[in-house]
């Protein structure tokens, strides 16, 4: 069978336990559905226990907002990603499904309990690096690939797990910014996993791109609830475990996913590069990325995002589909992406002090 009848022979087994294409868009709605449900109630429970976030110097909001509300968003997830991981995904067995439904209950946990209450930087730092060991080790674990090489792969899943589990913490600071990121990614990485004949991995792609769509309609500008630490974190560990996968199934698609995430990859880390660079305290609460400056220097929430989202419309995603076509290619468009994102990022923060400077000149 060729690629393209592997794709349909397999689509077409979930098609079937779905009962068909509208057994599919029920379990979609469904979710989505499920998260709005449960995205009000995340509402409610915050303004009962006073989960409250007050606006501040190093807040980019104006208002007294509830946090919590991704607690909502992965729970209504959670379904589509149970039965991917223990029913739909070939290359994982029971033991490996348990891992990672441990890791992401893991991250959950010591969110919810972030946002309840301050914690420490050890607690939630061993709870990353537990969760991105395991998964580590399930994506390795059967691949048969040599030691050195699962020693490699093992580090460089770890690192980018604990990595993307902190940018998109710091990334979720202005209203639906993060949701409309999750939405796009995983919408497109459905997609992506449908082409190259995985449909577990599409399943919980949509699962968690229709959760998201659920939340947006609590969290679009003006935003009535935040994701908080309890949404953010388990999605960042997210975003790497399904491209893990995805990498796992076919090595090609790293490229294509990469340039998909281009516009928080560039914006998270040209900001910790600066700040590391500048002496900061890195790892604190900050108002220094690039959608931070664009909202103080006068952009509403709403427009920023709309920016973020034309850079995945009109950029990131043609060249994401031209890397999966021309693998080959993948490196080169990766870079023909990240730099020039870089460099805007820089001109972008750099208009933006020039813009602040000439306001307090005026104002003296």
């Amino acid at each position: 069978m060729d690629h393209r009848g592997a794709v349909s022979g397999m689509t077409s087994d979930w098609l079937g336990q779905c009962h068909g294409l509208p057994g599919a868009a029920v379990w979609v709605v469904g979710t989505a559905l499920l998260s709005l449900l449960l995205v009000g109630i995340s509402l409610r429970y915050a303004h009962w226990r006073g989960l409250l976030d007050e606006p501040g110097r190093r807040r980019s909001h104006t208002r007294v907002t509830p946090r919590g509300g991704g607690l909502g968003l992965v729970l209504a997830a959670l379904p589509a990603l149970a039965w991917s991981w223990f029913r739909l995904t070939p290359a994982l067995g029971p033991v490996q499904g348990a891992a990672l439904l441990f890791a992401l209950l893991l991250l959950l946990l010591i969110g919810w309990l972030d946002d309840h209450r301050d914690l420490p930087n050890l607690p939630r730092l061993a709870a990353h690096v537990v969760a991105s060991a395991l998964l580590a080790w399930v994506i390795v674990q059967g691949s048969g690939w040599s030691p050195g090489w699962k020693l490699l792969a093992g580090a460089g899943l770890l690192l980018a797990a604990v990595w993307s589990i902190n940018a998109h913490n710091f990334m979720d600071g202005i209203d639906a910014l993060l949701g409309m990121q999750m939405l796009f990614v995983f919408t497109t990485l459905a997609g992506i996993a449908a082409w190259l004949a995985a449909p577990g991995i599409m399943l919980a792609c949509l699962g968690i791109a229709a959760a998201s769509a659920g939340f947006l309609c609590y969290n679009r500008p003006p935003a009535r609830i935040f994701m908080g630490d309890v949404g953010s974190v388990p999605l960042g560990w997210l975003v790497v475990a399904l491209a893990a996968l995805l990498w796992r199934h076919m090595p090609q698609s790293l490229w294509a996913v990469l340039i998909l995430c281009s516009a928080f990859i560039t914006d998270a880390t040209v900001t910790l590069l600066r700040r590391i660079w500048l002496g900061r305290r890195w790892y604190t609460a900050h108002r220094e990325h690039v959608y931070q400056w664009l909202v103080r220097s006068g952009f509403g929430h709403g427009r920023v995002v709309m920016a973020y989202l034309a850079w995945n419309l009109l950029l990131a995603l043609p060249i994401a589909l031209w890397a999966l076509a021309q693998p080959r290619l993948g490196p080169v468009l990766l870079a023909a992406v990240l730099i020039p994102g870089a460099w805007l990022q820089v001109r972008i923060r750099r208009y933006c002090l020039a813009g602040r400077d000439r306001r307090r000149s005026g104002a003296a």
